[in-house]
């Protein structure tokens, strides 16, 4: 019952959540004039109003207009994707440009955020609870150890002499160790009472009740510190067991936004490049523009003053900068314009690199060609090396094109790659893994991966991506980082070997003490010593977890 309480609790949760990124009003034209309604009145085939920046209402296809739609929610994938009249649109995702309007394909419980719940749901429930095996044990354990106390108090009563002469070659030695044991002079009820109070004492379970909680219970503490965060003890103990990590793309491996990674300069500094460029683009909000501006700030460039500017949909931008006719773009929108770029060969390379490139011609003079790309996190690649050495294998399950997703996986150094997956592929991806008999970890950060990280055995989100993912997940990276990953299986391990380890000592205590008890050579005080000694040393050992490196090699 207190599992499906908790289940029920994580439907809510993360249902919630990704309730709360659906709109709740939308525009729609009606006898030509706009007019707002709740989105539980939008109709098939009605005509919604996307404005820049609002998120489209519910799955449908452009009618008029075009735009650039942020669908990272859907894919993964950070950078925009062009969309024009007779494309389809899906539902929470964000128009970023221009004006569009969208005719109403799907409702309710038929969109695709709809159907991103109900598969987390499904995932969620279908995750085979974790029962502590020492809580088991423990069931099992207690009546055990009452009927043992009954018989021994019925074998001192009915059979004394018998149970004397079986303790009696052995009196002698023990009562050299425990001075306060059976003597011989006890009458036969009051030895029953005195052998089954010992049973009953030295066989309390205390140190088996806390060997698991007072491990687990440091380990989580020590997570807390490195910023990992552990949902709950079962997903410490289903990670130490993992043997395949599915990592999601864009904002996992990679760090989920658009760099400058590479400056090409002909007859003219990389510098001035670039800042040409990013003067010509501070009229655009397209996020390579965005970049390329961010990094000639990062390098402390004055910017030119951008006098005139012009957009070409799909090719690029002109603008007048001081003067000066500065393209920006494609190798056909210089074409266009009677640009020759003389380093194609270049060009093309930099593009099987996985990078967006644009050429910078000023007055009409090619001068060079920035590349733009989603570069991966300092650690990815090392973190990934240690996952590997540890004999974990590392997969990349990602939305992102077949390209861009080997370029990545190659520079990262990911055994397999899985590209061009939407959300419900996923989990049709973890479950293939999953019924080889493989404990699977997913490591993702946004919305498309919730699905993938309810249905892995583990789920790992990355803290500085959505909320969805977060409380998806059976761990928390706070940092953002790879590197956190390994540090979380390290902890995982360390942490049940000190469970092993305390569970040895908590059933040796009782293997070795009981038989003695029954035998009445072990005083019910001396009893309760030993009890107390069991969970003095089971915490004890519990709190040398702390000794243990966590960090990676790297």
């Amino acid at each position: 019952l207190e599992q499906e309480v908790v289940e029920l609790v994580d439907y809510f949760r993360v249902g919630k959540k990704l309730l709360e990124l659906g709109a709740k009003s939308a525009i729609v034209l009606r006898e030509g004039k706009e007019v707002e309604v709740p989105i539980e009145e939008v109709e098939i085939n009605d005509i919604l109003v996307v404005k820049p920046g609002s998120s489209i209402p519910t799955d449908g296809e452009i009618v008029f207009g075009e735009s650039s739609i942020d669908e990272s929610m859907v894919t993964g994938e950070s950078m925009p994707v062009r969309k024009t009249k007779g494309e389809e649109v899906i539902g929470a995702t964000v128009n970023q440009e221009g004006l569009i309007h969208v005719k109403a394909t799907k409702i309710g419980k038929e969109t695709f955020l709809s159907q991103v719940i109900k598969m987390v749901e499904e995932a969620q429930g279908t995750k085979v609870p974790i029962q502590e095996f020492a809580d088991k044990v423990t069931s099992v354990f207690v009546p055990i150890v009452i009927l043992i106390a009954l018989i021994t108090f019925a074998l001192w009563v009915f059979f004394p002499e018998q149970m004397a002469t079986l303790a009696s070659p052995i009196v002698q030695a023990i009562n050299r160790i425990f001075p306060f044991t059976f003597q011989g002079h006890l009458n036969r009820y009051a030895q029953a009472i005195y052998a089954m109070v010992a049973v009953l004492v030295i066989a309390c379970p205390c140190a088996l009740g806390l060997a698991t909680p007072t491990a687990l219970m440091v380990g989580s503490g020590m997570g807390a510190q490195a910023g990992i965060l552990f949902r709950d003890g079962a997903a410490i103990q289903k990670l130490q067991e993992v043997k395949t990590i599915v990592f999601d793309k864009t904002g996992t491996i990679t760090k989920g936004k658009p760099e400058v990674t590479d400056i090409v300069s002909n007859n003219m500094s990389k510098d001035e490049v670039l800042k040409f460029a990013a003067s010509a683009e501070k009229g655009s909000e397209h996020p390579i523009a965005k970049s390329i501006i961010t990094s000639a700030i990062d390098l402390d460039l004055d910017l030119y003053e951008l006098e005139q500017f012009d957009t070409f949909t799909g090719r690029g931008i002109k603008g007048l900068v001081s003067g000066k006719e500065v393209f920006v773009g494609s190798i056909k929108l210089m074409k266009e314009n009677g640009i020759e770029v003389s380093d194609t060969e270049r060009f093309i390379q930099l593009e099987e690199e996985a990078k967006t490139v644009v050429a910078v011609a000023v007055d009409n003079e090619y001068v060079g060609m920035i590349a733009v790309a989603d570069a991966i996190k300092d650690d990815s690649q090392k973190a990934i090396q240690e996952l590997q050495e540890m004999g974990i294998k590392t997969v990349m399950l990602t939305g992102d094109n077949h390209r861009t997703a080997r370029a990545i996986a190659k520079i990262a150094g990911i055994e397999e790659v899985i590209a061009e997956v939407l959300p419900d592929g996923k989990v049709a991806e973890i479950v293939k893994i999953q019924e080889q008999n493989i404990v699977v970890a997913m490591v993702g950060d946004g919305i498309n991966d919730a699905p993938a990280l309810t249905q892995a055995e583990v789920g790992i989100a990355i803290g500085t991506g959505t909320d969805i993912a977060i409380e998806a997940s059976d761990v928390t990276l706070v940092q953002g980082n790879l590197s956190s990953v390994v540090s979380a299986i390290k902890l995982s391990k360390a942490t049940f070997r000190k469970i092993k380890q305390n569970l040895f000592w908590a059933f040796i205590y009782n293997l070795v003490a009981v038989p003695i008890a029954i035998l009445g050579l072990l005083h019910p005080a001396i009893a309760e010593l030993a009890m107390a000694t069991s969970s003095i040393t089971v915490v004890s050992n519990a709190n040398l977890l702390k000794r243990v490196n966590i960090k990676p090699k790297y």
